[in-house]
């Protein structure tokens, strides 16, 4: 059995042809060669700009520890960068366990660094330990210099192997050698700086890093970003205060030098980056908290034990609100930006939100039943530099774009909050003013937002009723000739079964209404576009509604309106009108809208004479007292009672047809408008929201009214 297993085994590794001897390998720097863009991002120039941040962070960190107040980036004609700082030096004595000298260490061993224990640096931004040596495994050339103990110690590299160049070039011959070379004899003195505290008594320290990118690798137009590096120095500077940067570019025809240094630190910088006129001024939230994790630490025997680890995290931001709308957040990790956020700034803008909801709970600026802000709202018009500084941040990957920390929340939420607290509550002296002023901003952008969606619904809406099919109960006409077809907008169902009998159906339709329709005066749009019977009258007169109506569009000529010849029809009449003017006006503008005028009685002559109507209709209760008293005169005879129409329900087809529908018979009032501004007027006044204006016009006219002219 095991020799039948054994060479099925070969069999199989035979025929797929992958076996052990087919794996790879790669040790140290061969790895970055091999995949430049897992560590770097890229090969263009984005890849090309961090390796020169990663040289820039490792200088800034020794400013941040306190030992350097001076970095220099130059630019050369021939490609390469170098970067110079007056901190403590690359230690220049061996490491025991290794048996390399600290500058070997560093640019040639993955996770090899100063940054893990936490002694030599509290907060850094350079924490992984492949930032220079992946650096170096990138360069076709790579020159350290270091200045400490007194001496200048140097050392090269080509693609990641130490040893000497024959000369200036990247191109010239190499020979591979360990260990540093001591140049020179240090002779000046740093003064009475923070960059010479590390050396013997004042003797002068420092770094010095130059690279030639390696082309073999990065992109043949793969550069240095000037515009790029300025803001980075710019914004360094701004992060540590009292730190000169100075960028240098000797790649024109002229060279271009600009130095930067700051007193005023992140809040000067948050000034510097806000676009418009300020509404509060420059608020520092700053504070502190611990929080403990388990790393793995480097024992005696050189092995990596997990340890409990309690680290401090300081939290300092400035921030202020402007007139404007544009939002400017800049996050950043010991000096590091963080473009793509992480959980400092998660901390940081739930915070900011929940903390200014409650003060406008409490200042009763937005009520219990309004919608709660979001975090638009707050950050609109807002500028704030947010930063953080820990011990051994958790970044998502080499690039360091997003903090992975999940203590740093925590912690920024509750700094931002109490600090912001106390700015409401508790305002300095000419703040109070300012605070008051951030919450209206707040609600205005609330409003605003909540308008605009609003808006956005209407819209669609609107598109999905234009588009839509048309409702199920319009009874359409035959007709595609707009100029000769009618609507009949007809109160209720009972009236439309009459309708259908007496109209026309090559030309007339029918569109039944269910009651009074909304009052679309003292609605808003969104309400209206909800209400069914408005909806399906927009819908089936196809030409849209407000600024979108088109009268081309329109599907029919007339417009009628058959209501019945009482209070409740006239005030469905008047429902209907005030429709059609606030949303479909150019109907009623081009004279298009009527009014159907249904008999209020019919009189039923008994024995009428020959060619004399059988029947009379009336309109009014007057001008039926004034026929019967014609009829009476002239000795014509009716049946009594007249009879007398409760509602267009109670005609029969003929009936309603010959005096409402039939175009040769029946009698159409047209509704115009001859002022535009007292249509608007009259509009608002007796259909708006506003009720004493309407109660003082109906008080005032009431004497006016002909008692007759009631229908009781």
């Amino acid at each position: 059995m095991t020799a039948l297993t054994t060479a099925l085994a070969k069999g199989e590794d035979s025929e797929r042809g992958y076996t052990a001897r087919h794996l790879s390998v790669l040790e140290g720097l061969e790895a970055v060669r091999k995949r430049p863009g897992m560590y770097v991002g890229s090969t263009d120039s984005r890849g090309l700009m961090h390796c020169l941040w990663e040289i820039v962070d490792n200088a800034v960190d020794e400013a941040l520890a306190g030992f350097c107040t001076r970095v220099e980036v130059l630019l050369y004609e021939d490609g390469s960068f170098e970067v110079r700082d007056n901190g403590r030096g690359i230690p220049v004595d061996v490491e025991p366990r290794s048996g390399l000298n600290g500058v070997e260490l560093v640019m040639t061993k993955l996770h090899a660094g100063g940054k893990f224990g936490g002694v030599s640096y509290t907060a850094s931004g350079g924490l992984h330990g492949v930032g220079a040596s992946v650096v170096n495994a990138l360069a076709a050339r790579l020159d350290v210099e270091v200045d400490r103990g007194g001496y200048t110690w140097a050392m090269s590299f080509r693609r990641g192997v130490p040893g000497v160049f024959d000369n200036g070039s990247p191109e010239g011959s190499f020979t591979a050698q360990s260990g540093l070379r001591k140049v020179r004899r240090l002779t000046g003195r740093t003064g009475r700086g923070r960059g010479g505290r590390a050396g013997a008594g004042n003797q002068m320290t420092g770094t010095r890093v130059r690279c030639w990118p390696d082309r073999q690798i990065f992109l043949p137009e793969a550069q240095v970003q000037a515009a790029e590096l300025h803001e980075r120095a710019r914004q360094t500077a701004f992060l540590v205060p009292g730190l000169t940067v100075v960028v240098r570019d000797e790649r024109g025809a002229e060279p271009d030098q600009q130095e930067y240094c700051y007193q005023g630190g992140i809040g000067e910088f948050c000034e510097f980056l806000a676009p418009d006129e300020l509404v509060s001024d420059v608020l520092r939230l700053s504070g502190s908290g611990h929080f403990t994790e388990t790393v793995p630490v480097l024992d005696e025997t050189a092995h990596m034990t997990p340890r409990e680890v309690e680290r401090e995290l300081t939290v300092d931001v400035a921030l202020r609100w402007g007139a404007g709308y544009e939002t400017v957040v800049r996050p950043f990790v010991n000096v590091v930006a963080t473009p793509k956020g992480g959980t400092h700034v998660a901390g940081f803008e739930r915070a900011l939100v929940r903390t200014v909801g409650e003060q406008l709970r409490a200042t009763k600026l937005l009520k219990a039943s309004d919608e709660t802000i979001t975090k638009d709202d707050v950050l609109e018009g807002l500028t704030a530099v947010v930063t953080v500084r820990l011990p051994e941040p958790q970044f998502e990957g080499q690039t360091k774009e997003v903090l992975g920390t999940p203590a740093a929340s925590r912690i920024v939420g509750q700094v931002v909050g109490r600090e912001l607290r106390n700015f409401f509550v508790h305002p300095k002296r000419g703040q109070k003013a300012q605070g008051r002023a951030v919450l209206e901003k707040v609600v205005s952008a609330a409003k605003a937002r909540i308008a605009a969606r609003e808006h956005r619904e209407n819209q669609r809406r609107k598109s999905a009723l234009e588009n839509s099919a048309l409702p199920a109960k319009l009874v359409d006409c035959r007709s595609d000739d707009v100029d000769r077809s009618e609507l009949f907008i007809v109160e209720g169902d009972s009236a439309l079964g009459t309708a259908k009998l007496a109209r026309d159906s090559e030309f007339q339709a029918l569109l039944p209404i269910r009651g009074k329709i909304l009052n679309v005066q003292k609605a808003s749009v969104a309400d209206m576009l909800k209400n069914a019977e408005c909806a399906a009258v927009i819908q089936v007169v196809g030409a849209g509604s407000g600024r979108t109506f088109d009268l081309a569009g329109a599907r029919y000529q007339k417009i009628i309106f058959m209501a019945d010849a009482d209070v409740d029809g006239a005030h469905i009449r008047c429902l209907l009108l005030t429709l059609f003017h606030r949303y479909m006006r150019p109907l009623v503008e081009a004279g298009r809208v009527f009014a159907a005028m249904p008999p209020l009685h019919r009189i039923e002559l008994v024995n009428p004479k020959k060619g004399q109507d059988k029947h009379i209709y009336t309109y009014t209760e007057a001008e039926m007292r004034r026929t019967l008293l014609e009829l009476e005169r002239k000795k014509i005879r009716w049946k009594d009672p007249v009879q007398r129409y409760k509602g267009l329900g109670e005609m029969d087809a003929d009936q309603l047809a010959e005096t409402t529908m039939d175009p040769r018979k029946r009698t159409l009032r047209r509704v115009r408008i001859e002022d535009t501004q007292a249509a608007e007027q009259i509009f608002e006044l007796l259909m708006g929201n506003v009720v004493a204006p309407r109660r003082e016009f109906i008080v005032g006219g009431a004497h006016e009214l002909d008692p007759s002219r009631i229908d009781a």
